[in-house]
């Protein structure tokens, strides 16, 4: 493969429902091969690669405390999913060569090291793709939150955002055949308008700290590494211009 890396280090965020592939609950090995594969086309370009993952695929602690469990536990129990995607993340990237490392902000030391900002950048200095799960560490927040917190700590210098859809739309393309796809949004206009780019905790944080957006479509082979090279793939969402 051709192509130039524009961003030295990225943050990919992946949902736990993208690892769901053509299943309705767990993870589809598939699926991590396929991510396994892409990250692999990217690493080829001496890209420094943080991921964090969510766990919506095994647990999803929002819906659980709409049915009566204490939200706070409901989310530690999300948390504990995002662990359990990571590892079996790790082990993807493992078999396919891609050396890595989970790191966790909930202390679990016999699957996990606990997340340090210091080693995690050392990890990534050394060709290793860090792997972060837990979340914040904390209930009330998403792991969009978790995202855009670690691409900050790690100093990335763009949060790539991959969805089910090729960017960000004025409204919910697979409702609305008329939907219009944005190129490039600014952050408040995103807030503004709640096109749902990410939560709004985690895009104001970005907007705070200049970091880029980047939504786009992980089904299709390619779109990572294409982005990671700066080409025009889905959305940008940025400072006002």
């Amino acid at each position: 493969m051709t192509g130039k890396a524009r961003y030295g280090r990225i943050l990919l965020k992946l949902s736990g429902e993208a690892l769901l592939g053509e299943k309705v609950f767990g993870i589809d090995p598939k699926v991590l091969a396929f991510i396994a594969d892409e990250v692999a086309s990217v690493k080829d370009l001496d890209v420094e690669i943080g991921i964090v993952i969510g766990g919506g695929n095994i647990y999803r602690g929002v819906e659980m405390a709409s049915h009566g469990i204490d939200r706070a536990a409901a989310d530690y129990m999300g948390m504990l999913a995002t662990v359990m995607n990571s590892i079996a993340l790790h082990n993807t990237f493992e078999n396919h060569g891609i050396s890595a490392r989970v790191q966790s902000s909930i202390e679990m030391m016999k699957v996990a090291e606990p997340f340090v900002r210091e080693r995690a950048i050392k990890h990534l200095e050394q060709g290793r793709v860090v792997i972060f799960a837990g979340g914040t560490g904390n209930p009330y927040f998403t792991t969009d939150t978790a995202a855009a917190l670690r691409a900050l700590e790690i100093r990335a210098n763009v949060l790539l955002k991959a969805t089910k859809v090729d960017g960000v739309y004025d409204k919910d393309p697979l409702l609305h055949s008329d939907a219009r796809m944005f190129n490039t949004v600014t952050y408040t206009e995103a807030l503004a308008r709640n096109l749902r780019v990410m939560d709004a905790t985690a895009v104001s944080l970005c907007r705070e700290n200049n970091l880029p957006i980047i939504v786009f479509n992980l089904e299709k082979t390619g779109n990572i590494r294409n982005v990671a090279c700066g080409k025009s793939v889905g959305t940008r969402v940025v400072e006002e211009q």
